[in-house]
């Protein structure tokens, strides 16, 4: 979602005339949007008075965010908490919006990154693993690991897959949960986050674009990220790990020199994991995943198109193995005999299809990863 005062404007008048016709689930889906948007307008405001215009503008529109969800739930006129009261089951259970799963994918179902997957077993999945030893040569269990680079590389899988290794429950959270559900009361949320995670042991806490929760600082940034960014180094630094209650957190980024240095430092996200663009065994692996399984002509080699792939994200091969199939299949539709996927079909999906990453990007990657800026 693109942050500016005509997305801003279109999202409120779609959540208030939703809330006015007595829809309140797409209400509060709007409503929740138009304040994330507010809330990213107020971090690039000019002025101090502007910002806290703009959050106490977001604060109202979570407010009746949450006016639809007690109207969802006493739909007909049944007691309500209301405004400025607390719930004592919301104040003290997370439940209702902390995602628990138990992933099945494992690192053998992630293409290539073989060193990726050595560094993250020797920090974080070892220790776990074999807690005697770890203790023995006083190595640390739990913590915290960020993994960065572009998008479309498989760092959700990853974390995921860490969680199946070291068979955890994953907490699945999105900044905009916490930042946007309560405003205001966001460092409680962290902590209701963790506080849930450390009644799971052992539990991963995964949060994608972890820069948009715990943003760099400045002397006027806003006074809730302010807030927010210190409640999350304690709740890090506070980590058990030397007893069966430790548990992970990782955070994923695709500009990890947007994240407070202070994140970044011994202690609280320890081990920092480039996910890069897939190698040409990663590649390979991807076009067997992805196209495997469809009808293809013998003209079609893998190998060849691993090379022609070269600089493309998982994400890229993905939906260009898609778009390869979408080509026989709408012939088959239109009246035409089937046929397999040929090797000029993939041939001229690649051809309109730039990669989504460019090298001005990589470049700044490999800045962060020597330099930390």
């Amino acid at each position: 979602m693109s942050a500016t005062i005509t997305t801003f404007e279109r999202l409120k008048s779609k959540g208030i005339a939703a809330f006015k016709g007595g829809d309140y689930a797409t209400a509060r889906s709007y409503l929740v949007d138009a304040a994330e948007c507010m809330i990213e307008l107020a971090e690039s405001a000019k002025t101090a008075e502007a910002r806290r215009q703009h959050e106490a503008l977001a604060g109202e529109l979570v407010s009746l965010a949450k006016e639809c969800d007690a109207r969802r739930s006493h739909p007909q006129g049944a007691p309500r908490v209301r405004q400025g009261e607390k719930d004592e089951e919301n104040a003290t259970d997370a439940s209702d919006w902390v995602v628990r799963e138990r992933p099945t994918i494992g690192f053998d179902d992630i293409a290539g990154l073989e060193d990726v997957k050595t560094e993250i077993r020797l920090k974080m999945i070892y220790p776990f693993a074999h807690p005697e030893l770890a203790a023995k040569y006083g190595i640390t269990v739990g913590g915290g690991i960020l993994l960065y680079g572009p998008p479309g590389t498989g760092k959700t899988m990853i974390a995921k897959a860490i969680a199946r290794e070291i068979d955890a429950t994953f907490f699945l959270i999105s900044p905009a949960q916490i930042m946007s559900k309560w405003v205001g009361e966001a460092e409680q949320n962290i902590k209701k986050l963790f506080d849930a995670a450390k009644t799971e042991t052992p539990s991963v806490i995964f949060i994608d674009e972890v820069e948009a929760l715990v943003p760099r600082r400045k002397s006027d940034a806003s006074t809730v990220m302010q807030r927010v960014v210190p409640q999350v180094l304690q709740e890090l630094e506070g980590f058990d790990r030397k007893s069966d209650r430790a548990l992970l957190f990782v955070g994923a980024t695709n500009k990890p020199w947007l994240i407070d240095e202070a994140m970044l430092r011994p202690g609280r996200l320890d081990a920092k994991v480039y996910v890069g663009l897939p190698d040409a065994p990663a590649r390979f692996k991807l076009l067997e995943i992805y196209l495997g399984k469809k009808p293809l002509a013998p003209d079609v080699e893998f190998g060849e198109f691993c090379d022609l792939l070269e600089g493309y994200s998982g994400a890229d091969i993905r939906n260009i193995a898609q778009q390869a199939a979408h080509l026989p299949f709408l012939e088959a539709i239109g009246g035409q005999p089937p046929r397999p996927i040929g090797r000029s079909d993939l041939l001229s999906v690649i051809e309109r299809t730039q990669p989504s990453v460019d090298k001005g990007d990589l470049t700044r990657f490999e800045k962060f990863t020597v330099t930390g800026d």
